[in-house]
């Protein structure tokens, strides 16, 4: 099978804001608790309780922006209950996770160290759904104030003197849902009353980023967009990619056949006509995309691994997922003019996470491997391109067998997806700058479909070297074997 990818370069084109490979840590499952926070006292090395090794990982990946605490958690999270000394902070009952008891041992302080650890900025999410003005209002002046006000000595009091820098602040979660069950007009006018509240302090500038659409419902943004632009820089979109995109998630994340793999690829190719349809609402108010579209949730639900906290949403990662987040980063190049900022869910032992962790034992995911590969695209320009590819078919269902995108930094950086998991592919790159020669080329694939990492076997999928590629008559030429991503380095 072959492949022909055509370079359009345009300076108009658009830069692919870093924000794009963003991550979502909320307090579900064992994301917080353990996977990224285990105490001062634990066994595990950590530094003031935020475990190293998890952090070492996550830093590899240049991680941008990280969305915390949630999710549903957020709107029903009362930030006085996460700070002042651990002993005497109040336990307080997760009813949408487990149904578990959590001691708030992580909260603001906390979140704040991690995001300093792991060089990235902080995105919080406050409560709309359970919360008051004052408290919103409240949280942000004790991040960003450096005024002698009751709440900036309160957190001097707690043991920080200087003030965090707070970019992006969402006002609510999914308040058409869990965040209360909200109509959009009612939404609009709760989120422009809430906004304005969310004030600058101390030169500290924050985005705020209104509560978006659950995936297909272009009413919501209609209404948002209608009714609070003026009052916004980014506008949320939850999408979530299922087993035949039905509810409530029903596949295995490692045991699946062929027509689960193609049917996942193929729900996960539907989130490019999904932003298309969403951003020509926004457009057809912000025509000057002034507002961003935050994806702030997206990736893979599975069902849970047997004998595992069904609240916790916990499960494995395969060599499908890694396929699943090639799509997404291409789409979301694709659509670089609209989409800001994206934030896969979620970073660690929940959903399509970065790393796994078993008491002191950790793993990368092969979902890790490709935010590793593709971070060279943080920051560089769209390099428009033509693909003309075959389909990939099974059981009467078709693909396009590759997926593709190429950017600009300081080299020409090309990440590519052969989504046929039973051939191999000879993708011919006309770059149309016969000097480009390929500086590194990289490749993840592995013999299974079902392939994944585990503790007794971490390293089972990784990246390796791609050796089959090359220049010919101007062209790159590079045979992908079959289910594979691959990242290219031309200068």
């Amino acid at each position: 099978m072959q492949a022909q990818i055509k370079f359009e370069p345009s300076e108009s084109a658009p830069v692919v804001n870093p924000n794009v490979y963003g991550h979502f840590a909320e307090h579900l499952g064992r994301c917080i608790y353990e996977g990224l926070w285990v105490g001062e006292d634990s066994p595990i090395p950590n530094v003031r309780g935020i475990r190293k090794d998890v952090v070492a990982a996550l830093k590899a990946l240049n991680l941008p922006v990280l969305r915390w605490p949630g999710g549903c958690f957020a709107d029903e999270y009362h930030w006085k209950d996460g700070i002042g000394p651990r002993e005497r902070r109040p336990a307080i009952f997760n009813t949408h996770w487990g149904g578990v008891v959590e001691n708030n041992h992580f909260g603001t302080h906390e979140f704040f160290d991690l995001c300093e650890q792991l060089g990235c900025a902080a995105y919080v999410c406050g409560n709309v759904g359970s919360g008051e003005v004052r408290e919103m209002q409240e949280w942000v002046e004790y991040i960003t104030s450096s005024a002698r006000s009751p709440m900036a000595d309160l957190r001097r009091k707690n043991g920080r003197e200087e003030p965090w820098k707070l970019p992006y602040f969402g006002v609510g979660n999914e308040s058409w849902g869990c965040g209360g069950n909200m109509r959009p007009e009612y939404y609009a006018d709760l989120y422009r009353r809430y906004a304005t509240f969310v004030r600058d302090y101390t030169g500290n500038r924050v985005q705020r980023i209104a509560c978006g659409a659950n995936s297909n419902d272009t009413n919501w943004t209609n209404v948002l967009m209608e009714r609070a632009r003026g009052h916004m820089h980014g506008l949320s979109l939850h999408n979530y990619t299922l087993a035949g995109q039905k509810w409530p998630p029903s596949g295995s994340a490692i045991r699946f056949d062929e027509a689960a793999w193609i049917d996942l690829l193929k729900a996960a190719l539907g989130m490019d006509g999904l932003i298309q349809r969403h951003a020509e609402v926004m457009d057809k108010h912000d025509p000057e995309k002034r507002v961003g579209m935050v994806v702030d949730e997206w990736g893979t639900w599975h069902a849970v691994e047997p004998g595992t906290n069904p609240g916790f949403l916990f499960q494995q990662n395969s060599l499908r997922d890694a396929l699943v987040a090639a799509i997404h980063f291409h789409i979301f190049h694709r659509h670089a003019d609209r989409v800001t900022m994206a934030n896969i869910a979620q970073t660690v032992n929940v959903l399509q996470a970065m790393v796994l962790t078993d008491g002191p034992r950790m793993l990368r995911t092969p979902t890790y491997w490709v935010f590793e590969m593709f971070k060279v695209h943080q920051g560089g320009r769209v390099i428009p391109m033509k693909v003309q590819t075959l389909d990939y078919a099974h059981g009467g269902v078709s693909v396009p067998a590759v997926s593709a995108s190429a950017t600009r930094t300081d080299a020409i950086h090309v990440s590519l997806a052969n989504l046929d998991p039973n051939s191999g592919v000879s993708v011919c790159i006309e770059t149309g700058m016969p000097s480009l020669g390929v500086a590194e080329a990289r490749v993840l694939t592995a013999s299974e479909m079902t392939a994944h990492n585990t503790f007794d076997e971490p390293d089972a999928v990784r990246p390796a070297k791609l050796t089959t590629v090359r220049k010919s008559n101007d062209m790159i030429v590079a045979d992908l074997p079959a289910k594979s991503v691959a990242i290219l380095t031309l200068a």
